[in-house]
């Protein structure tokens, strides 16, 4: 009898096709050069800080609703702090995961 649930996970890879992929990175470093403060690498990914604007937020819902209909296998953690402070969102994954989104988003450390 199946419970459900499945122990099997997606593979690190991008559904997208190099034209596609193209045009996110582009929207993802326009992104970061508007509003990003920082990237951080972390084990499993990237934390990515920004600074509060008026549009960021639905920036970011938009950027989490498009990567995960690309990259399945990506988690997202959004941290909002306190009195209007500075705003991280956290992509992770399995193991290969960082260097996925160096290496297709261009999200290595900040230069």
């Amino acid at each position: 009898m199946s419970t459900g649930s499945s122990t099997s996970q997606s593979p690190v890879a991008c559904a997208l096709s190099a034209a596609e992929l193209r045009e996110r990175r582009h929207e993802v470093l326009e992104l970061l050069r508007r509003h990003g403060r920082d990237r951080r690498p972390l084990p499993n990914g990237y934390r990515l800080c920004f600074e509060p604007s008026a549009d960021l937020m639905v920036s970011l819902a938009a950027l989490i609703e498009t990567e995960r209909a690309c990259c399945p296998f990506l988690s997202f953690q959004l941290i909002v702090e306190p009195d209007h402070g500075p705003v991280s969102l956290e992509l992770t994954g399995p193991a290969g995961t960082r260097e996925f989104l160096e290496a297709e988003l261009g999200l290595g450390p900040a230069s």
